[in-house]
């Protein structure tokens, strides 16, 4: 019988943590013992989530070792402020603060570098110096944001040697609201250095896709890609189409992600052709920023549908009864590599996913390569009529399908297997 590997896993997003940054490592440790790896999770015992969803726990493996300890987190106290209290990884600043919140946006982005969860660092540090002096683990894995996560990481790592992984669910400094942050230079170059820090030093890198690999590259070339995915099976949920014309955005709108073209488009349509302004129905399933509200007031009341959150298995179910999935990538120098992580989702959905963003993107490499749906660019109006256009007259027809390949390597299962095999490299 083999030896079990043994990997502790440090992260701020656990259950009963909703929204998409705890989805990637709960659905890992769900599978990693399928590939004789034992998972010990890390987390805080007192975490402040934008988002809770407590049905997540029942997908904790039974006897699974989860540690936990405090943390001081100044985001609560800023929010008094005027700050919005919402997570790093929401990508969601506060566009009109009051000028005691500008202040502390000043504070939080120049004195907690590299985010707010700092003071996590050195107490997790010296609680895991214990646990590692008593318990064997083979490796370390740190996932970020918050990057935080990854400084644990990089102290255990130079103090015992340890094999470390560093995993970015996102990037650090390409981020799609980092040159929004009001920092100083000085505070700019303190995140370059430590980015740098942490992928040079790490063992292996992890990303979700091969943009931000690209980008890594010049700092470490142990870096591997693993795409986030989704964890239901095909034929495990069978639902009815919903009657109208029906585009359905699921997760959180902000406004760089905001497709104003698209509401452009869809009103233009509404003026010219009445049986599309009766059928069409815009669903949002997450909360969404203000610019979005105010762009979609154009419409009919009966033309929006807004639900500011779901749990996982009634998402699946508005997924799988969309006529269309919207997929809108945010409108930001670094949109190429930005694959969010519904369009996993979307994908084991089978709904065809209309996609705005980089037609050369890493999002837009997965649509074809799926043949899923399709990618319009940010300002390519005339090519996003026809195909709102196609896709109507399709749903008219009763034809409005999408035959889909290749979909079943981004089953968590699969991805799973991808990481233990990175796992198994780097301890061996």
């Amino acid at each position: 019988m083999s030896y079990k590997k043994k990997v502790l896993i440090i992260t701020y997003y656990w259950p009963p943590s909703g929204g998409s940054g705890v989805q990637r490592w709960l659905k890992f440790s769900k599978y990693l013992r399928d590939f004789n790896i034992e998972p010990v999770i890390y987390t805080v015992d007192n975490p402040s989530y934008p988002i809770n969803d407590t049905s997540l726990e029942s997908e904790i493996p039974l006897g699974l070792e989860v540690l936990k300890q405090p943390i001081f987190e100044p985001n609560s106290f800023l929010s008094i402020f005027g700050n919005n209290k919402k997570k790093e990884s929401s990508g969601f600043l506060n566009p009109n603060p009051t000028l005691l919140g500008r202040f502390f946006q000043y504070v939080r982005a120049n004195y907690f570098i590299p985010d707010a969860r700092k003071f996590w660092i050195i107490p997790s540090v010296k609680f895991l110096s214990n646990y590692l002096k008593n318990n064997k683990i083979d490796a370390i894995i740190t996932t970020g944001p918050p990057h935080s996560m990854h400084l644990v990481g990089l102290a255990l790592r130079d103090k015992f040697k340890i094999k470390w992984i560093s995993d970015f669910r996102d990037p650090w400094t390409e981020i799609d609201y980092f040159q929004q942050l009001p920092l100083t230079k000085k505070a700019k170059k303190k995140h370059y250095q430590l980015e740098q820090e942490v992928l040079e030093k790490s063992d292996m890198v992890i990303v979700v896709g091969e943009t931000m690999k690209k980008k890594f590259l010049k700092h470490n070339h142990n870096i591997e890609v693993l795409t986030n995915g989704f964890d239901s099976y095909e034929n495990s949920l069978t639902i009815e189409l919903d009657f109208n014309f029906s585009i359905t955005h699921v997760g959180l709108m902000n406004a760089d992600r905001n497709p104003t073209i698209l509401w452009e488009v869809l009103h233009e349509i509404c003026s010219e052709n009445i049986d599309f302004k009766n059928n069409l129905r815009i669903k949002f399933i997450g909360k969404i920023d203000d610019t979005v509200i105010q762009d979609i007031q154009v419409f009919n009341p009966k033309n929006i549908v807004r639900i500011p959150y779901l749990d996982h298995e009634e998402v699946r179910k508005y997924q799988a009864s969309s006529q269309v999935l919207l997929l809108s990538i945010n409108y930001v120098p670094s949109a190429k590599g930005i694959i969010t992580g519904k369009i996993f989702e979307y994908l084991q959905a089978k709904r065809p996913i209309l996609c705005i963003g980089p037609e050369d993107g890493d999002a837009a490499a997965i649509l074809k390569k799926t043949n899923a749906g399709n990618i319009v660019g940010f300002n390519n109006k005339i090519e996003l009529k026809a195909a709102v256009l196609k896709l109507y007259k399709d749903f008219k027809e009763e034809k409005l399908f999408v035959k889909s390949i290749n979909v079943e390597q981004f089953h968590r299962k699969n991805i799973t297997r991808q990481l233990a095999q990175v796992i198994k490299k780097v301890v061996s």
